[in-house]
C-alpha cells in the first residue's frame, strides 16, 4: 500500500516541527500542527493554550498526581479533560487520515494510527544541551534551568503518552525511523524523510 501519512513525534527542543514543516513542504503535504489544536479548540470549546499544553502532557510529573485526577472526575462520573482532549485529538487524527495525505504532528498520532498500513513513523530526538541550547536562543524561552526545564516536559510527556497508549514514549520499536537531529542536522533529517517516504510510496 502506498505511504500516504507521516507522524512525526518529537523531544521538545529536537527541531522536530521546523523537520515536520520542511518535509511536509517538500512533499506537498497537508501539514497538521496548530492547525490540529485549533480544531480540537473549535469542538471542544476548550482555550487554544490550554490544549496545547494538555493535549501531550500530563499536569504534573508524577504518575501518582495524574491518576489522582483522573480517578477524582471517574468518581463523578464525568471523563477528565484530559480524557475529553484525548478522544477528541484521537477523532480529529483519524478523520485527517482519511482525508488525505498529510504530516501530522505528536498528539499520540503515531499510536492512533499504529494500525494504517499507509503510514510512516517518526521519532525526532537530541542532545539535551542541543536542545536547551535551541530553546533558549531560537525559541526565545526565558528559565534559569533549562535543561531541568526539558526533563519536566519530557517526563509529563511521557506520563501522558503512556496514559492513553500504554507504551513507553520515544522507544525506536514504536516507529519506522528515529532521527538524531542534533548529529545528522535537520537539514538531512529532512532528506532522509522526504527519500524515505518517496522510495516507499
Amino acid at each position: 500500500m502506498k505511504t500516504r501519512i507521516i507522524t512525526i513525534s518529537r523531544e521538545y527542543g529536537s527541531g522536530g516541527i521546523e523537520i515536520a514543516k520542511k518535509v511536509a513542504a517538500k512533499l506537498q503535504l497537508q501539514f497538521y500542527d496548530k492547525a490540529l489544536v485549533a480544531e480540537i479548540a473549535k469542538q471542544t470549546g476548550f482555550d487554544r493554550n490550554f490544549i496545547e499544553e494538555n493535549g501531550e502532557y500530563s499536569p504534573a510529573r508524577s504518575k501518582y498526581f495524574f491518576n489522582l485526577s483522573q480517578t477524582e472526575m471517574a468518581s463523578t462520573g464525568t471523563l477528565s479533560i484530559y480524557d475529553q482532549i484525548y478522544i477528541f485529538q484521537h477523532n480529529i487524527i483519524t478523520e485527517l487520515a482519511e482525508k488525505g495525505d498529510c504530516v501530522i504532528v505528536g498528539r499520540c498520532a503515531d499510536y492512533i494510527l499504529k494500525d494504517r498500513k499507509d503510514c510512516l513513523h517518526i521519532f525526532i530526538h537530541s542532545a539535551i544541551a542541543q536542545r536547551a541550547k535551541r530553546i533558549t536562543e531560537e525559541y526565545k524561552i526565558v528559565c534559569e534551568h533549562p535543561e531541568e526545564w526539558l526533563k519536566e516536559k519530557d517526563e509529563k510527556r511521557q506520563l501522558y503518552y503512556k496514559n492513553y497508549t500504554d507504551r513507553i514514549w520515544g522507544v525506536c520499536s514504536n516507529y519506522h525511523l528515529t532521527l538524531a537531529s542534533d548529529k545528522l542536522g535537520i537539514e538531512n533529517c529532512v532528506d532522509t524523510i522526504v527519500n524515505l517516504y518517496r522510495s516507499i510510496g
